[in-house]
């Protein structure tokens, strides 16, 4: 199969929808944080949804991504081949419970890979007063997908900061995956996709299992990073990215590592990788800029 390069720039239809405090606690709860600021609804403040139900607002969106997209151009045989390889997003202000939200979507890149094509979509947040609340950058890997004409919207993608070499471990956090996890997630999350809850499925497209949703490994080392790094404050957690590079198997143990650059970086710069239960990296490249929590 074969993608063009010309697509970048495609319109995806908006998409419309209100926050319920019932999604974002649950979202919450699927992962194991109790953190205040998501559940406590007798704050002065009031309660927050966490960073990452950013991926759960736009999962409408990239489940049903044939319907959204406006041009029927578009060679949306290849849409089946796609994985979810990369996760880049800026965070303006909280999701809040009872916001509505509206989501812009559009085809930001396409680039040649080793593995086949990389699509990137960008969509926007905005609230009822049109205020922007994320960016989201989710790459997606077309798997044995060629791009006929090479690469197109790479230059207008956001820079992320690399890792230095040599750059020393902060600290780690091994974490236990329950076997049940990824069917709570499924639940909580509403994402769902059927390797992550369907053992038939999984063995019948060549997986050893059900393996756990990249985005609940990746929220996973969000929780951690925001209670080590920002105070427990989630408002400090202003960008995020990275790579989804290997599986997560239920029932198996994960190593959370966070990095220096060289030294402790007072712009709030951290970097981490998530280990599987193979040694491997499950998450890398990984960067989250968070401010100091005595700032906001």
């Amino acid at each position: 199969m074969e993608i063009s390069s010309d697509y970048v720039g495609t319109i995806l239809k908006p998409y419309r929808g209100t926050l319920q405090w019932r999604d974002t606690m649950n979202y919450a709860a699927a992962i194991h944080d109790d953190n205040p600021h998501y559940f406590d609804d007798e704050r002065r403040e009031g309660i927050i949804a966490p960073p990452m139900f950013a991926v759960a607002a736009t999962w409408p969106i990239i489940e049903n991504l044939p319907e959204f997209i406006e041009t029927d151009a578009f060679p949306q045989e290849v849409l089946l081949t796609l994985v979810h390889y990369t996760e880049h997003i800026r965070f303006h202000r909280p999701l809040v419970p009872g916001q509505s939200l509206s989501i812009r979507g559009r085809v930001a890149a396409i680039m040649p890979h080793r593995a086949g094509t990389q699509i990137v979509i960008c969509f926007e947040a905005l609230d009822q007063h049109n205020q922007p609340v994320f960016t989201e950058y989710n790459g997606g890997m077309l798997r044995g997908v060629q791009s006929i004409d090479g690469a197109k919207g790479t230059r207008a993608l956001p820079a992320v900061p690399d890792r230095e070499p040599g750059a020393g471990l902060r600290w780690e956090q091994r974490i236990w995956i329950d076997p049940l996890l990824p069917f709570v997630y499924d639940g909580c999350a509403n994402i769902v996709f059927p390797i992550h809850t369907s053992r038939k499925f999984a063995h019948r497209v060549g997986l050893p299992g059900i393996i756990l949703q990249g985005t609940a490994t990746l929220a996973l080392a969000v929780r951690e990073l925001i209670n080590r790094e920002g105070g427990g404050n989630p408002l400090k957690l202003k960008e995020l990215y990275c790579r989804f590079t290997g599986m997560v198997l239920p029932g198996s143990e994960i190593k959370i590592r966070a990095y220096f650059s060289k030294d402790p970086d007072p712009a709030g710069n951290f970097y981490f990788d998530v280990i599987n239960q193979e040694g491997k990296k499950a998450i890398s490249h990984g960067y989250a800029l968070i401010q100091p929590p005595d700032t906001r």
